[in-house]
This record gives C-alpha cells, structure tokens and sequence, in this order.
C-alpha cells in the first residue's frame, strides 16, 4: 500500500517510530475496529484510533447525548444533547481524520445481531457499562474467533484485558456475570470522569499494538487502576481448559443474553 504525501505527513511520528513504521501504519490503515458503546471508554479509544489511521471504524451504541454523559464521554459535547451518539461520534471523528471509513450502528448489541455485526471486524473493543453486553462480547468474539479487548470503571477504579484467540477470555476468569442485586452501573454508584480517559486509551494501545504487529497484548492478564493511590497491578492468569466457552470440550454454544439493561440516559 503506497502512503500518500498528506498521508505520510499525518503519520510521520508512526512511521519514524522504531518497530512501527510503514509496515504498521499500512496494517493499521487496512484494518477495522468495532467499539461497542460510544461513552466513557468508547469516546478515548474512538479519537486515538481515528487518529492513528485506522481504516474503518464500527460504532455501536443506541443510545442518545445525555448532559449526564459529558462529564466523562469527551467526544461528545452540549450542542450533542438528544442527538444519537453514533452521530456525534461520527461527527468528531470525521474531523479528525476524514480518511477513517465510520460505520455507524444505531442499536445495542443483543443475541439476535452481535454475531453479524462483530463478524466483518478484525478488533473489536467494549466499552460498555453493563455486564450483558460484555459476556455478548466476549461469547460472540471467542465464537468468531476475533481478537477484543474489554474494559470496565466504576466509581474510582478500572480494568482492562485483552484477548487474542487461544488465550483467556473473560469467562476463564469470571464463568458467569454477578447477581442483578450485586451489579452497580455508574448511574447508581458515580465515576471519576478522567479514569474513563486513562483505561480507554489503555485499550486503544492495545487495538494498535495487535493490528500493527508491535509489543505484547495483555493477553492471560487483568490489568487494574485505582485512582485513589495511583496503583496500576497486572494479575496473570491461565487460560482455563475447563472454561465453558474456550475450553477444551465447550458447553456453550449459542449466544445467551443476560438481563442486565445500560444506565438509563435519563437519570
């Protein structure tokens, strides 16, 4: 793939960085990234990935602008109130960089269409606050055999893994999602906005290090932050043969989605 003039001036701090260069910056421009959800983690990951080059960008998320959401989702702002994310998004994106293809999906991810919207995508990263959709991430993604990365906050603190096919996936260390009567969404709990900024572009990282070649993905890890001490901690982990997903003898199958709902727009 021949870089443009304007192409080769956009990128130039890639394509002079050592282990990068032009043969990363091509993978990154002929590649394409699903982000399911639009806010928090999804607002980061979106600009640093339109701004690296990536080639297609899929955003996911049915939901609308709300004034409670630009505390943290920094790709969206007060003119955006009402309108749907997928299109504030686009909007910022395009001005970033408007050689990035957007594909716009103006749903959530459900059991009915996760499997046809993941399929055509060679990343896929979940930025969502809820936990039926990541275990529909994480199943869809194993079942496709498609490299994710998911991430999570809540009130001060963050985490992030990353999976490769082969590695472990997020049931290898958590089987099955919590009670609903234990599960707390940033509507009932709070957020510290900025964490929201610092574990997406974690997960952007992780994007560009697995679509252009460099470094090594947080694969059979968990990665933590608590932005009360400043801690960053990587737990290691195994891939479980006996996972009911990925393990050696599989026991599920088919897509299964929980009942948990997203934070209400309205609250």
């Amino acid at each position: 793939m021949e870089l443009s003039s304007t192409q080769k001036r956009r990128y130039n701090r890639h394509l002079i960085l050592e282990r990068f260069g032009r043969e990363g910056q091509t993978r990154l421009l002929q590649s394409k990234v699903l982000i399911v959800g639009a806010g928090g983690l999804g607002s980061p990951v979106a600009l640093y990935l339109a701004a690296a080059g990536v080639g297609t960008l899929g955003l996911v998320d049915g939901d609308q602008v709300s004034l409670t959401n630009l505390q943290r989702q920094v790709i969206h702002s007060t003119p955006d109130v009402g309108r749907p994310k997928v299109d504030s998004a686009e909007e910022k994106l395009r001005a970033i960089n408007p050689d990035v293809t957007i594909v716009k999906h103006e749903v959530y991810l459900s059991e009915d269409n996760a499997l046809d919207i993941i399929r055509p995508y060679d990343f896929v990263i979940d930025g969502t606050d809820n936990f039926a959709t990541k275990y529909l991430v994480n199943d869809a993604c194993v079942m496709l055999s498609k490299a994710f990365c998911m991430g999570g906050i809540s009130r001060y603190s963050g985490q992030v893994m990353t999976h490769l096919p082969g590695t472990a996936c997020y049931r290898c260390l958590f089987p099955e999602p919590p009670e609903i009567a234990d599960v707390e969404t940033c509507s009932t709990v709070g957020v510290l906005g900025s964490i929201a900024g610092m574990l997406g572009t974690v997960q952007a990282t992780e994007a560009i290090k697995c679509l252009a070649g460099v470094g090594e993905p947080l694969c059979n890890a968990l990665l933590t932050f608590d932005a009360l001490t400043m801690d960053w901690q990587r737990f290691d982990f195994p891939k479980n043969e006996d996972c009911a997903l990925c393990g050696a003898h599989p026991t599920i199958t088919r897509l299964k989605e929980y009942a948990f709902k997203p934070c209400s727009k309205k609250i």
